[in-house]
This record gives C-alpha cells, structure tokens and sequence, in this order.
C-alpha cells in the first residue's frame, strides 16, 4: 500500500496526457524534470552560500555547484551525483534537494554537473564523477572543507556513479571515503528482478523506461561491467561504509538490496533502510510528502554522523 500522499502524486502521473515516459523524446523529458522539480521539491531552504565553480574534467570543464550550511568551517565535504538514469537531471533541479541534505548533514555539498546520454554515453559521466571527486578533496580548504571528512552520495543513476567511483578510487589510489550514501542506487543491468516485475509500470519509473535509460547509457557497451553494473564487481572489500535507501515500489529495489548485501559480506560496514508506501523518485519531492522530508532528513543524518 502506498503513502497517501505519495498515491496521491501517483494518481495524478496517471491523469497525465502524453506518452508513456519511455516514449517522450529527450530534450522534453529534460525540460519536464526541471519544471517537475520546482513543483515538487519546493523552492529551496536557506543556506549560508552557494558557489558555482567548474572542475577540470576529461571531456572539458565540469560546473559543479557547492552548497554551504550555516556553520563554523572547516566543514565535512560530500560529492553528490544526481539521478535520473544518467540521461536527464540538472544542478538545478536537483538544488532544492541539495539545499535540504547540505542543512541536515552540516556539510558542504558538493553537486556534479557530470555529462548526459546519449550525447556522452557510458562511461563519460562516470569518469566525470571520477575527475571531479579527487579535484575537490584537494581544493577543500579553499572551499571551507575538510579534505579528511569526504564523503560520496547520489540517487538512482547518480548512486551508481557515487558507488562506482567510490570502488575506482579504492583501486586508483584514493582520496579515501568516509562514507557513501545511496539512495535507491542502480547496480545491475539484468532488469530481471522480481522488483521489476511487481513494479514494472505504474510506480512512476517503469521497467521499460529502465530499460530505455540502460539503452541510452550504453550505446552499445557492456553493461555487465563493474564500472556500469556495481554488482557485478568482484571485490567490494575496503569500500566506504554505507547507507543503502530503498523503497518497496521501485524495479529497483531488489538490485539496490543485493548490492547493500554484498557490500556486507565484503565486510563493508552497511545500514539498510527501505521505505515502505513510497516510490523511485519520492527522496527530492520535499514539497508534497512527508515521507521525502524524512528520508532526507534521514540520509543527512547518516552522514552527519559519519563525518562528525
């Protein structure tokens, strides 16, 4: 059973006219998230600053956006990867939400305008999230950060660009993580869980739009390897701890609990946490459900506590 507040945006996304999501070109599905967004999350709260720098990247300058809580410096520091399924999400649709998670960790967060697909496929925001990560640790000062109190988080396609990059890191020589949070994360390109069947269409993100992301994402290349789908990487042992969010109504949820279990049993230190009555896509819609505030509130605690 669904959260009342959360059937009630269900309902509404099915009186919706148009095309079924996986049908609706790029450039409006795009444009749909942003505006989405500004109804959805609120208009933001108050933090003490925001800066909008640019990182050096692989494929030209990165913007990132750093987001400052009120607090003596120098402040814990968190890179943050946006969702939606490393084809649409923007710095700005995702600042309500950043806004939120830098007030309730008391860090700097640090948001990643990472390239998109299908113009850049795989592995090209991967390897922006990759550049960006080491190139604020070494800048943190400058920042009001503390290079010692790094932590990486995203949700959905952003989790799987926050895991991955946390897993290259350990292997490519640091910096090293404090902590990971992932929220709803991809970590497989099976789309064959029971999740996906249970949940597959009417829970807003549906199996074939999944699909259609993966597609997107690829073009073409392997989507079983490590870097594309986390759970398939052999050796998680020595990774950040974590904080796993899932929620019941999501095809993702099965992956993103198999991925918190192999993380475990690589002796990674893990909190799990499913929401129950909520769907992909709930954590940054602040402004219409409790459910939302809570879960932000709760991943900022997390890392609070991790990077005290």
């Amino acid at each position: 059973m669904l959260d009342p507040e959360i059937q009630s945006i269900v309902d509404q996304m099915a009186a919706a006219p148009g095309p079924p999501g996986h049908l609706v070109p790029v450039d409006q599905a795009r444009a749909a998230n942003d505006h989405d967004a500004a109804i959805m999350s609120g208009p933001g709260e108050e933090v003490a600053e925001v800066r909008e720098i640019t990182v050096p990247g692989p494929g030209g300058p990165i913007p990132v956006r750093v987001f400052r809580p009120a607090g003596e410096g120098p402040l814990p520091l968190v890179a943050y990867a946006h969702g939606g399924g490393w084809v649409i999400g923007s710095l700005d649709g995702f600042d309500p939400l950043c806004r939120a998670l830098a007030n309730a960790s008391g860090a700097l967060i640090a948001s990643i305008g990472y390239r998109l697909a299908p113009e850049h496929p795989f592995p090209a925001g991967l390897d922006d999230v990759r550049a960006a990560v080491p190139w604020l640790a070494e800048n943190a000062r400058e920042l009001g950060g503390d290079p010692d109190r790094l932590a990486i988080a995203g949700d959905s396609a952003g989790a799987n660009l926050a895991t991955v990059t946390a897993r290259r890191l350990r292997d490519e020589g640091g910096p090293p993580l404090r902590f990971q949070a992932l929220v709803y994360p991809v970590c497989d390109s099976g789309l064959d869980t029971p999740s996906y069947r249970e949940s597959g269409d009417g829970f807003g993100l549906t199996a074939l739009g999944m699909q259609r992301y993966w597609e997107l994402y690829l073009d073409g290349a392997d989507g079983r390897r490590p870097d594309a789908s986390p759970l398939q990487a052999e050796d998680l042992a020595g990774l950040p701890p974590a904080f796993v969010l899932t929620v019941d109504h999501d095809v993702l949820r099965d992956e993103g609990e198999a991925y918190a279990r192999a993380l475990e049993a690589a002796g990674v230190p893990v909190e799990l946490r499913r929401y129950d009555g909520a769907i992909h896509g709930f954590f940054r819609w602040m402004a219409k459900s409790q459910l939302s505030r809570q879960a932000v509130a709760e991943v900022g605690g997390a890392l609070r506590e991790a990077l005290a």
